[in-house]
């Protein structure tokens, strides 16, 4: 059993912004302390993010393809390249969901998609020219990792060309999909076929070496440990500290329903408030946490915006990975901004980068547009 004066204590030094190491973002972790969690956790944000506002995006997640090589057993979305219930999406319905985003007050889209075994590089070139000729003004946030290095695979191509020829086919930056657990024993375990931590966090590497930008996820609560969770924090904080090209971070727990991994519990909103608490304290070179109201409904996920989160995430005009596991949650943008002024926050809308939509820039003045927030690496 854990001292309470030695939680305190670690406690104190990282809201003082002193920085954790492994042993000791684990034994925040063991801690069932919640509420001094949630205290320290909310204090660092509130430092880092001493503004009168929180944020929200507006966007769609399309999935162009669930037909996927790999196999994944937390995965209730992908479908064999031979099942009947595969699908492509057809150009112009992908546009047309594009075009209702816009109408919405959208300026991005999530684009991802299966690990389809017959799509060359070409085809998602032209599929990006499609789109930014139709919308120039909407940002691609498109292919996570395990697509981009699916990509190489297929096309038999180096990591940068695939790179530099989405990016200059219109790719806006990395989703930060398909992560898991960033420990090579946990996605050995839970599936197949897919990249392994450091072929999915040199990814990130090249992208931002590119300057490019992109995000970063944990899905836990199923076979890893509280260790193998802080391992994952590691990793992603010294990428960070290399390259500082990550935007945020989004945690969310594992929803089993309709998966081969279904006879595992969900872990509950205790866990994840603690572990979202423990990674604003961890990853002190991250600017942004979400809430993840998706999988853990209205109440945790405002409830997420004291114990780490400085952004509700996104309107999530579409949904469709999580869903098939079984959880639906739907916020309107009327709840969702509800949800930010009901803590005494002002709502803003902004766009993947962290910056504030046009309308919300001009309503707080000059130079706010570009009001991004990023943080000095930390050696």
């Amino acid at each position: 059993m854990i001292a309470q004066s030695s939680i305190h204590d670690l406690l104190d030094k990282v809201v003082a912004g002193e920085r954790l190491d492994l042993a000791e973002g684990l034994r925040l972790l063991e801690s069932n302390d919640l509420s001094a969690l949630g205290r320290a956790a909310d204090e660092v944000t509130r430092r880092l993010h001493p503004e009168p506002y929180r944020t929200y995006n507006i966007d769609r997640n399309i999935n162009y393809t669930n037909v996927c090589t790999a196999v994944c057993d937390f995965c209730a979305f992908y479908r064999a390249p031979k099942s009947a219930e595969g699908y492509v999406l057809e150009r112009d319905v992908l546009l047309e969901k594009i075009q209702e985003t816009v109408e919405l007050g959208g300026e991005q889209i999530l684009l991802q998609g299966g690990l389809h075994p017959e799509f060359k590089i070409e085809w998602y070139e032209d599929l990006l020219r499609d789109i930014k000729q139709r919308f120039p003004q909407v940002n691609v946030h498109g292919f996570s990792p395990p697509e981009i290095y699916h990509f190489t695979k297929v096309s038999k191509l180096s990591l940068d060309e695939v790179l530099e020829r989405l990016k200059a086919a219109g790719l806006g930056s990395l989703p930060g999909g398909g992560a898991e657990i960033l420990v090579d024993r946990v996605r050995r375990e839970i599936t197949r076929g897919k990249v392994l931590t450091d072929d999915w966090l040199n990814v990130n590497r090249v992208w931002h070496r590119m300057g490019g930008r992109s995000t970063a996820t944990m899905m836990f609560g199923h076979v890893e440990t509280l260790a193998e969770r802080i391992e994952h924090l590691e990793r992603l904080r010294q990428l960070q500290d290399e390259t500082g090209g990550f935007t945020a971070f989004i945690c969310w727990t594992f929803q089993s329903e309709h998966t081969e991994m279904a006879d595992i519990p969900t872990a509950g909103s205790h866990e994840y408030l603690k572990t979202l608490a423990v990674s604003r304290l961890y990853l002190d070179n991250f600017a942004n946490l979400q809430s993840s109201w998706v999988t853990q409904g209205y109440k945790i996920g405002q409830l997420a915006m004291l114990y780490g989160a400085n952004d509700m995430g996104s309107l999530m005009i579409e949904e469709n990975v999580v869903a098939e596991a079984g959880t639906v949650h739907h916020l309107t943008l009327e709840q969702i901004r509800g949800a930010i002024s009901d803590l005494g926050f002002q709502p803003r809308q902004r766009n993947v980068f962290y910056e504030l939509a046009e309308h919300e820039a001009a309503a707080l003045g000059p130079h706010s547009r570009h009001n991004q927030h990023s943080l000095p690496i930390v050696t």
